[in-house]
């Protein structure tokens, strides 16, 4: 006698294993983002030789956030002493006001931005004219050109500030480091003339002579007005304008992790019921 098997017991439901497989894959993405979330933090590109200071940064973490009056500080820092030199051209005045960054109020901004002039126009008569910046203008430059900031810095051109932090290995410990490296040079290392000793700088021969020294800027929340407090400010902010809308970032990353952890969860009990229905 031929037995005839039922033809769902001989067969398996393409449509359970599919199940299967979809919870399988959301576990699997939790764990990839969730390992990209718990590392984004910290990740830093690859540093010099030299072993970098350490510091235990607010915002170094996933879930860290800039500590609002440092960034206001090192804009400070950043505006009297770094800006001599150093142009910012990715940033315009109106990011100082963004959630996330230094959070200064729409008429403060105001205020800072009317400190600067800029070129404009032409006018009516086709004339070119000069008038106060306002928060839709960049962040002013310290020379007109290349030429001439080779010029006043000895032949070297001195770095643009807006990404200085993730296009240096070591990120913000690297800036942090150099910023606080400057000293003497050890007994039998040569110093050319025009150049400057610094313990974290590669090579340890460094062009920029060494730009702050305690009470350089007033601080007028009672912050210690020293190199080293001066050097984790105007880092915060550096690392800050390297990528403003990292906190942001940080959130949506966790926002994702959880939306994706419930959606596995709902799967897993789908699959459940349906391969219930299918037995």
């Amino acid at each position: 006698m031929t037995t005839h098997l039922n033809e769902t017991e001989s067969r398996p439901c393409i449509f359970t294993r599919a199940c299967s497989v979809v919870p399988f894959l959301g576990a699997v993405a939790i764990v990839v983002l969730g390992a990209m979330f718990l590392t984004m933090g910290g990740a830093k590109a690859a540093g010099p030789a030299v072993e970098l200071k350490e510091r235990d940064w607010s915002f170094d973490a996933p879930f860290g956030t800039f500590d609002r009056s440092a960034l206001r500080r090192g804009y400070k820092v950043y505006s009297e002493v770094c800006a001599a030199c150093h142009a910012m051209d990715l940033m315009k005045f109106r990011n100082l006001a963004q959630p996330g960054g230094p959070e200064f109020t729409e008429d403060e901004v105001k205020v800072i931005a009317a400190d600067y002039t800029i070129e404009d126009g032409p006018d009516d008569y086709g004339d070119m004219f000069e008038r106060a910046r306002m928060p839709k203008d960049p962040f002013p430059a310290p020379f007109a050109n290349e030429n001439a900031a080779r010029a006043s810095n000895g032949g070297a051109y001195p770095v643009d500030l807006s990404l200085v932090v993730k296009a240096r290995g070591g990120a913000e410990d690297y800036v942090y480091s150099l910023l606080t490296g400057y000293e003497d040079a050890p007994e039998g290392f040569d110093v050319p003339a025009g150049m400057n000793y610094n313990a974290y700088f590669p090579g340890h021969l460094l062009a920029m002579a060494n730009p702050l020294s305690d009470e350089i800027v007033d601080y007028e929340d009672g912050a210690p007005m020293t190199v080293d407090q001066y050097a984790k400010d105007v880092t915060t902010f550096l690392t800050w304008a390297s990528e403003p809308t990292r906190e942001a970032r940080h959130r949506l990353g966790f926002q994702v992790m959880i939306f994706l952890t419930i959606f596995a969860g709902l799967m897993y009990f789908t699959m459940r019921k349906v391969w219930a229905d299918a037995h």
